[in-house]
């Protein structure tokens, strides 16, 4: 189904490829950022906002009159800006272009939150209740960025409380691995996906979690064409069905994280430790692509 579809943050590392993916399913895209990507995609409008001025945020989504809206915009990476900087800029862009959305008439909403907002790394020790974590796992934010996307979740949980004519979707996607990347691009913390299989500890520090951008977006498409069976405000993990490692997250996890090694056992083989199977479930999406496939095969030599 056509829809008019805003896109905020379309001109970052997942934006890129949403904005992509979006506009050669028919959509019509509308890119909001503060900046137009060097190269845009063509039949994609783009416009300029900063989604921080909600009165403008407001006027300018009351201009486009979308009928779905997909939320990406933020700081995206934990301690890149001031802790209190990050927490009012993620909570503040969540909340008017959410609130944007429901004024101009859009029907669906998808906000984009977070892993990390579950509080691996936490200095004073965490310890879930089990492993693969899934939706059902409460989450422990211990930092700016993870406290943000926590609440980016509950803004979209409010306006589900307040109206019954709109649907909204919170979803966590996993550490983006966007296209050039598999080619040898850095990726977000500046190692290359070579260099983060090839040492283990570079991606232990987020439980070797990774999705391709490319997966997120058919994700994105399938919840935007299924989510009236969605039940309201609901929360999806979307990741690879694979982890980032070379070998069995039953032995590395114990290896970089000993206070996790008795959750460690079931994750056998190639086992992530983020669950996607309520996606599956609810929404009938997979992701197509791994590490295995989509890396160059010169590079791993």
């Amino acid at each position: 189904m056509y829809e008019r579809v805003i896109i905020t943050g379309g001109s970052g590392r997942l934006g890129r490829s949403v904005v992509a993916g979006f506009a050669e399913h028919g959509h019509d895209v509308i890119s909001i950022d503060q900046t137009v990507p060097g190269s845009p995609v063509p039949g994609v409008t783009y416009r300029s906002m900063d989604l921080l001025d909600a009165a403008g945020t407001r006027a300018l989504f009351e201009e486009i009159r979308p009928s779905a809206v997909v939320s990406l915009a933020a700081i995206a990476v934990p301690f890149s800006a001031p802790e209190d900087v990050i927490l009012r800029t993620n909570a503040g862009i969540a909340h008017n272009v959410t609130a944007a959305a429901v004024a101009s008439g859009a029907k669906k909403v998808i906000i984009a939150s977070s892993p990390s907002i579950m509080g691996y790394g936490s200095p004073a020790g965490w310890v879930p209740p089990r492993l693969p974590l899934d939706e059902d796992v409460t989450p422990q934010p211990w930092h700016a960025y993870g406290l943000s996307k926590y609440v980016a979740e509950q803004v979209a949980a409010m306006f589900a409380q307040q109206t019954e004519d709109v649907k909204f979707i919170s979803f966590r996607p996993c550490y983006v691995i966007a296209p050039e990347e598999w080619e040898g691009a850095p990726t977000q913390q500046g190692h290359t996906i070579t260099e983060r299989l090839d040492d283990p500890a570079l991606s232990a520090v987020a439980l070797f979690n990774y999705v391709d951008a490319r997966d997120v977006t058919d994700f994105l498409l399938t919840a935007l064409a299924n989510i009236d069976r969605v039940q309201n405000g609901s929360v999806f993990f979307v990741g690879a069905k694979d982890a980032l490692a070379r070998r069995p997250l039953a032995e590395l996890i114990p290896e970089h994280h000993p206070g996790l090694a008795h959750l460690a056992h079931g994750l056998t083989g190639d086992s992530p430790a983020f669950s996607i199977q309520k996606a599956k479930e609810v929404l009938g999406w997979e992701p197509t692509r791994s590490w295995h496939t989509e890396l160059r095969t010169e590079l791993q030599a």
